[in-house]
């Protein structure tokens, strides 16, 4: 979209209301000022909020010990974790977005890096907002980093963590403090982690001579690395309505892994390894910082700007070396990359109250991101992807959104929130052959409705009707082919081992959302809601697998490529139970008992047209999902204990009609205690994923022979053991 069409498009968006902004700054009344004494609990903060959010404060970010923010957002009430990328809904990666202090979570972020010490809170939203990008179908996950504090603060924790063969040691300090207008947050963790696991892998298949294949392969795997976290924050009081805050984020975690896979070959021809031995090494860094400048006016209008820069970059190597049966050297792999961006944004908000029930804001988001990617694969000195996805590879991505808003109360019991935004993303790259550019712009209207249904807005029914969208990652853009290791590309490859390219044509995916839910709050601070939505999704994007002429290969390769595939809809319903026991349960429990019990359970429903039943779900949908746990603070003792479990079944996808793939089961029991030596100083011990479970997932494809192809994979997991001190001073 030009610029002129966005200005139209901006002045279309206001010019409705400049009538009224104007007559408002006239006629607007003093507005009330609410003061209380206490900041309200995460609770309440949920309850006064104008569309559905639930926010998880220090309390519960702190409550296991946990030393990645994975495991503490795995126990939340409707959210599953997967690879380290959290999910809402039960749809999978990219429905979700994450975002940091508002902001979108950069390529290749991972929470497992992410020290909990370092945030302030998290924000889930299950319906997209005007503020934030609508790239929202499930739901928003907002990563707050540690705010300044109001007066000094002095903490450490020192820690330990036992998982399999050793001590990983990590430390969490903290230091925050005030001096006249200035106010400041130094946040800092370093940590080390270890982890290995066996895993084995049963493949039927077809060789390289396309002749019938089964192989079994055993794999031992040791993991280990370390990082560092650092969220330096200022906050700068310029006047009584003026404020500038700067806050830098930087990260830096090292990875190394090492293993060794051997493969016994029951019946085809065997790979030219049998007996490989493996290590992999790289590194994650990023360098984010922000600017904003809040300014604020008498009548209640406020301005809000930010501008922001960042770098990432990660590399990597891996080394394979292989003998065959007889005990010959006949591979030697060395694969390595190196991936660079760089990215600014700038964002805006001006908002202010019309007459007395009305809070209007306007605001934009703009991005500018490049990014540079550096490959390649020399197998036994001959390079393999010369020419392919081994040149050199840059990127442009541009977003740029303008949007509309209106917190309206419409009566004592009735409030609404009406938005409406657009938004653009632009990719343009060079370095696979012929330059390629895509781009979409997407408008999204947005509609939340609030009903209290007693005066004191104990007993809520909230109500959305939404536009999101799900936009293609650049990866899954770029006609950049990356070709199956297993099969030379002078051979043939079976349909269960398919080389991969992207689809410049892809469209991004339009989804309508319709949310209800009742929200009961109970005086003594639980809280129990039930809620049901459903999502209509245009031009879902799934992989295809299809044999094309390639110009990588001599012969038709099967190659796997993303499509807008076809329509889809996904209904649930979720329901979540908080509070002290006695409060929820008066005839089991005393009132007085110090014990807090929590729960959820979500159910999913979802189909995809053209693709036969009964499991053409969306993929990495799961049908249901269970969170339940108990916190209890032993009378008269410095102690605290408590426990959790999360727990999904096994289910499967039928992803197009001869592909299927099975995902096993998964459980999470997570349990701690908390011995408070005094206000300053306590000592809590963790354990995670007791009793665990071993992966296991499982592909089957239906070969245009006739054929039945298929991959089952197991995993190994193990419990992990953690101790941290923590001093206040």
């Amino acid at each position: 979209m030009t610029a002129r069409r966005w200005a139209a498009l901006w002045v279309g968006l206001a010019a409705p209301l400049g009538a009224s902004v104007a007559m408002a700054q006239a006629t607007a009344p003093a507005q009330q000022v609410e003061v209380t004494a206490d900041k309200p609990d995460d609770t309440e903060q949920r309850r006064r909020e104008p569309v559905a959010k639930t926010i998880y404060g220090r309390e519960e970010i702190d409550k296991y010990g946990d030393t990645n923010l994975s495991d503490v957002l795995k126990r939340l009430p409707g959210v599953n974790v997967s690879g380290g990328n959290p999910r809402l809904r039960g749809l999978g990666a990219g429905y979700t977005l994450i975002l940091v202090n508002g902001e979108p979570a950069p390529p290749g972020f991972s929470l497992d890096n992410l020290s909990p010490s370092q945030v302030e809170r998290i924000e889930v939203t299950k319906g997209p907002t005007a503020e934030h990008s609508a790239q929202a179908v499930a739901g928003t996950i907002n990563i707050i980093l540690r705010e300044a504090p109001r007066q000094r603060q002095r903490e450490v924790k020192l820690g330990v963590s036992f998982l399999k063969t050793r001590l990983t040691p990590w430390i969490n300090a903290s230091y925050g403090d005030r001096m006249g207008d200035l106010s400041l947050s130094l946040p800092i963790s370093g940590y080390q982690w270890r982890s290995g696991f066996p895993s084995t892998e049963e493949r039927v298949s077809r060789d390289v001579a396309s002749q019938p294949l089964h192989v079994f392969s055993e794999n031992e795997t040791r993991s280990w690395g370390n990082g560092l976290n650092f969220s330096p924050r200022l906050s700068w009081k310029l006047s009584d309505t003026d404020s500038l805050n700067w806050q830098t984020f930087a990260q830096n975690h090292n990875f190394h892994n090492a293993g060794r896979n051997r493969v016994d070959v029951l019946e085809g021809l065997a790979p030219i390894s049998v007996d490989d031995q493996w290590t992999n090494g790289g590194q994650w860094q990023m360098l984010r910082t922000n600017v904003q400048l809040v300014r604020r006016w008498a009548d209640g209008a406020r301005v809000d700007v930010k501008l922001g820069a960042q770098a990432t970059r990660s590399w990597y190597r891996t080394d394979v070396d292989g003998t065959d049966g007889r005990g010959s050297h006949t591979l030697s792999r060395i694969s390595t990359g190196d991936n660079r961006e760089h990215n600014w944004t700038s964002s805006g908000k001006y908002s202010r109250p019309l007459w007395d029930r009305h809070s209007l804001a306007l605001g934009w988001d703009l991005e500018r991101r490049h990014r540079s990617e550096v490959r390649s694969v020399i197998e036994n000195g001959a390079s393999q992807l010369l020419g392919l996805d081994g040149e050199p590879f840059k990127a442009d991505i541009g977003r740029e959104a303008l949007y509309i808003q209106d917190e309206w109360e419409i009566a004592p019991q009735w409030s609404t929130y009406i938005g409406l935004r657009g938004e653009r993303i632009g990719t343009a790259s060079a370095g696979t052959g012929e330059a390629l550019s895509n781009s979409s712009t997407v408008v999204t209207p947005l509609w939340h409705l609030n009903y209290k249904l007693d005066p004191k807005g104990r007993d809520l029914i909230r109500a959305s009707l939404t536009r999101s969208y799900k936009a293609p990652e650049a990866s899954a853009l770029l006609a950049r082919p990356s070709i199956n290791a297993s099969y030379p590309a002078s051979t043939a490859n079976p349909e269960i081992s398919p080389d991969r390219l992207g689809n410049p044509a892809l469209r991004p995916e339009l989804a309508t959302g319709l949310d209800v839910a009742f929200e009961k709050y109970f005086s003594g601070g639980g809280l129990m809601s039930l809620g049901l939505f459903h999502r209509r999704i245009d031009g879902l994007m799934r992989n295809v697998v299809s044999l094309q002429n390639v110009p990588w290969a001599a012969v038709p390769r099967w190659v796997s490529q993303p499509v807008n595939l076809a329509r889809a809809r996904s209904t649930g319903v979720e329901i979540e139970i908080k509070g002290r026991a006695g409060e929820l349960m008066p005839s089991v429990f005393e009132a007085a008992m110090a014990l807090s019990v929590r729960a959820s359970l979500s159910a999913y429903r979802s189909s995809v047209d053209g693709i036969p039943g009964p499991d053409n779900r969306l993929e990495q949908q799961q049908p249901w999902s269970l969170t339940m746990g108990f916190d209890h603070v032993v009378k008269g003792m410095p102690l605290t204990y408590g426990v959790s479990l999360a727990y999904t079944p096994a289910y499967a996808v039928q992803q197009t009609t001869a592909q299927m793939y099975e995902q096993g089961r998964a459980r999470n029991l997570d349990a701690y205690a908390l011995w408070a030596f005094d206000k300053l100083t306590s000592l809590r011990l963790g354990v995670n994923n007791i009793s665990p479970l071993d992966g296991y997932n499982r592909t089957l494809v239906m070969g245009a022979g006739g054929d039945l192809q298929s991959t089952v994979a197991r995993r190994g997991n193990l419990a992990n053991v953690s101790a941290g001190l923590t001093v206040k001073f």
